[in-house]
């Protein structure tokens, strides 16, 4: 189901424009209607990111730019707006099509003949950047079998297959067991995984570098991204953004 939001300040016109999208789209879902760049700064600041979205330039408070300098716009836009000068502008901010009012349904079906061909191309290239991104950077398909560490005057041998993370703080990176054990390393995270299998350690962000056995379950948060929780205790939340979400998705299913 794709989500849409519709930014127009004409209740009218943003009517006629819902009801001419799911004249052609029946499926879609038209997630909120804005009439103002201060609204539509608060909703997308805060609500999941949504597939697409229609923009009048010209709203009730001023020029729709400056929701993109006020928050961070990752959806798709379609400017549907009586101003033609605005253009070069739309394209500079996530504009994908351009529509001059008053708009037709020959020109909103174009709009989404684009929007898919869109989504198709990315598609095909996520797939085919994710395959370079593996035989580039993937380290030994075998790994790293065990760690020496230091703890208490001792030293002992830890099995990777033992590991379920490694995360990093102040500058220190810290190897914990599945039995929740816990030992300082001179590793960074980077390092790390160089000499780990690629099938079974993924580094989630700039903190976590996580192990498939250790997943518990992963859920959906705002904005795209994915919450993971480990089959230990950990005291931040393991969150993983949006543009990670697939790979690792991915990941998890490649087994």
């Amino acid at each position: 189901m794709m989500s849409i939001v519709i930014i127009e300040d004409e209740i009218k016109t943003a009517k006629a424009l819902a009801k001419m999208i799911l004249s052609i789209k029946p499926t879609a879902q038209i997630a909120a209607t804005i009439q103002s760049v201060k609204t539509a700064v608060a909703y997308l600041s805060v609500h999941a990111t949504p597939d697409l979205i229609f923009m009048d330039i010209q709203l009730a408070d001023g020029n729709c730019f400056e929701i993109f300098k006020q928050t961070q716009v990752l959806a798709p836009v379609i400017f549907c707006t009586a101003f033609d000068e605005y253009a070069m502008d739309a394209f500079k901010a996530n504009g994908i099509d351009y529509i001059l009012k008053p708009f037709s349904a020959d020109s909103l079906q174009s709009a989404f003949e684009k929007v898919t061909m869109l989504q198709n191309f990315f598609q095909v290239n996520e797939k085919a950047s994710i395959q370079i991104n593996n035989l580039l950077s993937a380290p030994d398909p075998t790994g790293k079998t065990g760690f020496l560490v230091f703890k208490n005057n001792k030293y002992n041998t830890i099995q990777t297959h033992d590991i379920a993370c490694f995360y990093i703080r102040d500058e220190s990176t810290t190897l914990v067991t599945i039995t929740g054990e816990e030992y300082g390393i001179s590793q960074s995270l980077e390092e790390l995984y160089k000499v780990l299998n690629p099938k079974q350690f993924f580094r989630i962000n700039r903190q976590y570098l996580i192990s498939y056995t250790a997943v518990k379950e992963v859920e959906h948060y705002f904005a795209r991204k994915l919450v993971v929780k480990l089959t230990i205790s950990t005291t931040e939340q393991l969150i993983i953004g949006k543009d990670k979400a697939t790979l690792f998705l991915n990941w998890l299913d490649n087994r």
